[in-house]
């Protein structure tokens, strides 16, 4: 799609480009957009990062502005907008579990300070700069991702296996996944 040598995942279709250009592994410290991605990556469990991406903008719309407070406290009401919601994917477990999983976030963030600190202490505050040369050799989870599964699971979060975990550390920057080759590997 262009002469720009990046990440061939990203070669798809533009959007792609413009998540990987812009957004895919820069260090992110902001507890909202944490929380987005938390969402986001448990809806996209089974399915394309493409397909969930398409759909951010109205995830959120209807997730509130990803506004961890607001969605803790949807009541039923608001459950059953969102599986009515079309433009959304609906999945009465993923749902459940991003309501459930926003007041466990809540509670984390009172107990650290922020989310941000907490989710960070699993790289110990900086990011994994790793080397790949191919996206064969990227791997679906690490022993940190496995670390932040466990923790999450055992204060109640669902849809945070490692694998899932893994791309949340990728999408927020926390692991440095961009091949060498790729233009962004040295300006994230």
């Amino acid at each position: 799609m262009s002469s720009v040598n990046r990440c061939p995942w990203a070669e798809s279709s533009e959007l792609m480009i413009k998540y990987h250009d812009l957004e895919w592994g820069v260090p992110l410290h902001d507890d909202r957009g944490l929380f987005e991605f938390l969402v986001l990556d448990a809806f996209q469990a089974g399915l394309s990062w493409e397909i969930t991406l398409r759909k951010r903008e109205a995830f959120r719309s209807a997730f509130d502005g990803f506004d961890p407070e607001t969605v803790a406290s949807y009541d039923g009401r608001k459950r059953e907008e969102l599986l009515g919601n079309p433009s959304i994917i609906r999945n009465r477990k993923k749902i459940e579990a991003s309501i459930a999983n926003a007041g466990l976030f809540l509670d984390i963030r009172n107990a650290f300070g922020s989310f941000d600190d907490y989710i960070w202490g699993f790289t110990g505050g900086r990011v994994i700069r790793n080397s790949w040369q191919s996206v064969d050799q990227i791997p679906a989870f690490t022993a940190e991702s496995e670390a932040m599964s466990r923790d999450l699971r055992g204060r109640g979060f669902r849809f945070v296996g490692p694998t899932i975990c893994y791309s949340f550390m990728q999408a927020a920057g926390m692991v440095n996944d961009h091949l060498v080759s790729c233009f962004r590997y040295d300006e994230v």
